[in-house]
């Protein structure tokens, strides 16, 4: 297999930064937001209900822009390997860590969550050979299929997977429309067009019948959503002239992202009442409402493109660190703030000292366990870390993304 060495695209590696540091502010957020459920929530919901519209900035299409980044970084390596190793590589990076976090990682959120509601009595360890035994007869009401065993924040790492085997196994497909002529030569504006309005169809027919689960098996709006932008990230790098576009286009697309946010906050805030009675009774306007919420999603993720490819494709040491740490601060991220926040509870301090001390504690516990995983062996393969010669042979080479 004749192998191909491409430039790395370092903006490609910021925006996978940043995009996991803004998950984690976003999920300490989910602990004081109010009216929006999560594993625990705060006291001082009541102080903090300006912070839906601050949090509505990013919900729509944060996740979209790490599947987006995700199927680029799978785009930049696809040429390197074959199949069928590209596969086991990708499994080994996402369901090993899957199921360590799964057994382990993610036990402590579901124990501090019914210890929150008064579901169960303190002792860590008895609760947790009940999360690990699928037949347990705790908390039934919360079963699933396997039990209380729970993925919880990892959905990302078996919906990543899933979507990865698909584009592999259609590489060769995907690659043949990726050097087409008619491809090449379809403007961006077009496609863009395209899948804005294939955002818009899956939205009406899918988000009402489908809510977001995170369960695999019924969660098809979410799948529409995230595997359109996957393919999309695969083809959109596999297209230079797009990315090109993209890059000019970046302050465009930034207009019309803080347009259609602010139209979501006037709405929120009855600006458009009198459009907003019409929504259930009137086509036009329910259309409306999902263009510009599917305009305003594509928006925001081609406008951070852009206007990451503009800045930020240059080296840095921050880069060199957060490139192998990523996966296991994600992986860490949302039980270190829960284990946090249960404990600061009875402590009583002011909301935002108290955010302010999760937060830190929850950087220094990600920290801290990085600096332990990197350094075990086991761990290592546990959290999807290559083998130390392994990153000291391809330490320049293009990478994906927990991948």
């Amino acid at each position: 297999m004749t192998q191909t060495t491409k430039p790395r695209r370092y903006d490609i590696d910021w925006l996978r930064t940043l995009a996991f540091g803004l998950l984690i502010v976003y999920h300490l957020g989910m602990y004081y937001v109010a009216d929006w459920g999560w594993h625990i929530k705060s006291p001082f919901q009541a102080e903090f209900v300006w912070l839906q519209d601050l949090m509505i900035l990013t919900n729509p299409w944060r996740m979209s822009l790490l599947f987006f980044i995700s199927a680029i970084a799978l785009a930049l390596v696809a040429d390197r390997y074959p199949p069928g190793q590209l596969l086991r590589l990708r499994s080994a990076r996402l369901l090993i860590p899957l199921l360590f976090g799964m057994f382990v990682v993610v036990a402590p959120q579901p124990y501090f969550e019914a210890l929150d509601q008064n579901l169960i009595q303190p002792g860590f360890w008895a609760f947790w050979l009940d999360y690990t035994n699928p037949w347990t007869s705790l908390l039934v009401e919360h079963h699933s299929a396997i039990g209380l065993l729970t993925w919880n924040h990892l959905w990302f790492l078996p919906y990543l997977w899933l979507y990865s085997l698909l584009v592999i196994g259609l590489l060769p497909l995907l690659n043949h429309m990726g050097q087409s002529g008619w491809l090449r030569r379809l403007n961006g504006r077009w496609a863009l067009l395209a899948v804005i309005s294939i955002q818009l169809c899956a939205w009406y027919f899918l988000k009402k019948a489908y809510p977001s689960s995170h369960d695999v098996v019924t969660d098809w709006y979410n799948h529409a959503k995230y595997l359109l932008v996957f393919i999309g990230g695969y083809l959109f790098a596999r297209q230079g002239s797009w990315w090109q576009q993209v890059i000019a286009w970046r302050y465009i697309f930034l207009g019309m992202a803080v347009a259609g946010y602010g139209f979501l906050v006037l709405d929120r805030h009855d600006a458009f009442s009198a459009l907003a009675a019409l929504f259930d009774t009137n086509l036009a306007v329910k259309l409306l409402y999902g263009a510009i919420g599917a305009t305003e999603y594509w928006a925001w993720i081609l406008a951070v493109v852009g206007l990451a490819g503009h800045y930020l494709n240059r080296p840095s040491r921050l880069l060199r660190y957060t490139d192998k740490a990523i996966l296991p601060w994600y992986m860490l991220h949302q039980t270190l703030i829960i284990v946090a926040a249960a404990n600061l509870k009875s402590w009583q301090l002011s909301p935002g000292i108290e955010a302010l001390l999760i937060l830190t504690l929850t950087c220094l516990g990600c920290y801290i366990g990085y600096e332990i995983i990197r350094r075990v062996a086991l761990l290592r393969w546990l959290c999807g870390l290559t083998s130390r010669p392994a990153i000291a042979k391809t330490a320049l080479a293009p990478q994906a993304p927990l991948a």
